[in-house]
């Protein structure tokens, strides 16, 4: 029996995957509350790069970008130091890794931010929501309007990141402009309700998160930027009017940037694939790149997408949470193990490193 498409190597622009699934973003809550890694961070990624490529969980640009507690920045010398112990893992283990870029925007908490402040964001709309702090869940408050004159600080911030992302070996950045977060707000009017230059008309509405896409690209080059979109998911209590004509002219302009990926959350994140909206997978072709399909995918449907073209790559993220070896285990359809959400955010290595691999016996057992 032939192999199946989804195993086969690919080529990311100049990243040679060895195989098309991709471990997506997964926030763990595992960092110290300065945002630095731990030994069990390098594990951890370690275990999991047999991945075609790993997307690492969000990861600040800066102090303001937090919204949850115990999340890793890329914003210090020691966060790149920290980073770059994961990323020689990672290559040592022959796998390929990109950071994901994240700045929160509204969905934040005074005890979050630096000096007590309010979280940003395009404008003072506050999200029906709650904040994960230091000391529990917390009612997010009004977030303040960022001016105009900052906005080139935070392009700033974004350029930073994305310098420390290459000094700490990273084989590339994807730009996090999905679920509700800073990007996501300046792109969708259930958030941006400003009247200057980056609000009102979807130009107006894209300036911003294209000037960020724009700097990135300046310190990567196009090759080895992606980027990730959530154009029907009300994830973090964001929704725009009319998604499609946005979503579209927005895809429109990141394939003229020619961005090496386009990673789309198809559907509403963790929930329905197929909502009664316009389907998020056809904006495959309004971009000239590589489409990475993002949410349930587990190994049926993940190999009939890849087979039928319907998505580049297949990219998967609680399963790789219980199955370090997820690949091997689909490879050889293999059972898989199951997650305990209780572990998911926050603690120690417990529900983090200490879920096992196929042992050899098992392997060649599943293989014959």
């Amino acid at each position: 029996m032939a192999q199946a498409k989804l195993f086969e190597p690919f080529d990311l622009g100049p990243i040679q995957l060895s195989n098309r699934v991709v471990m997506a973003p997964l926030t763990r809550s595992r960092a110290t509350d300065d945002g630095d890694l731990k030994d069990m961070h390098v594990e951890y990624y370690r275990q999991r790069a047999g991945a075609g490529l790993i997307i690492t969980e969000a990861t600040n640009i800066s102090p303001e970008g937090r919204g949850y507690a115990w999340t890793p920045g890329i914003f210090t010398d020691r966060q790149v130091a920290d980073w770059k112990r994961v990323t020689d893992a990672v290559h040592e283990e022959g796998g390929k890794i990109v950071m994901q870029l994240w700045h929160v925007g509204r969905v934040s908490h005074p005890d979050l931010q630096p000096g007590g402040a309010l979280p940003v964001a395009p404008s003072a709309v506050k999200p029906e929501m709650t904040a994960f702090t230091n000391d529990g869940m917390k009612d997010i408050p009004v977030p303040r309007a960022l001016d105009k004159d900052e906005l080139p600080r935070v392009v700033a911030d974004y350029v930073k990141a994305a310098e420390n992302a290459k000094a700490a070996g990273f084989d590339g950045v994807e730009i996090h402009s999905a679920n509700g977060y800073l990007l996501d707000q300046f792109l969708r009017d259930g958030a941006n309700q400003r009247t200057d230059e980056y609000g009102g008309s979807i130009e107006n509405r894209m300036r911003f998160p294209l000037q960020v896409v724009d700097a990135v690209v300046g310190v990567w080059g196009p090759e080895r930027v992606g980027i990730r979109i959530s154009p029907v998911s009300p994830a973090n209590d964001l929704r725009d009017s009319n998604p499609e004509p946005l979503f579209t002219r927005y895809v429109e302009e990141l394939s003229k940037r020619k961005l090496v990926y386009l990673h789309v959350i198809e559907g509403e994140t963790r929930g329905n694939r197929d909502p009664d909206k316009f389907k998020a997978w056809t904006l495959k072709e309004h971009f000239d790149g590589v489409y990475m399909g993002n949410n349930r995918y587990d190994r049926d449907l993940a190999i009939e997408r890849v087979e039928k073209g319907e998505t580049d790559l297949a990219c998967i993220g609680r399963l790789f949470i219980s199955n370090p070896d997820l690949v091997t285990r689909f490879v050889l359809n293999a059972p898989l193990a199951e997650w305990d959400e209780k572990t998911f955010y926050g603690g120690g290595e417990e529900g983090y490193i200490d879920y096992p691999s196929l042992s050899q016996e098992e392997r060649a057992r599943y293989a014959a």
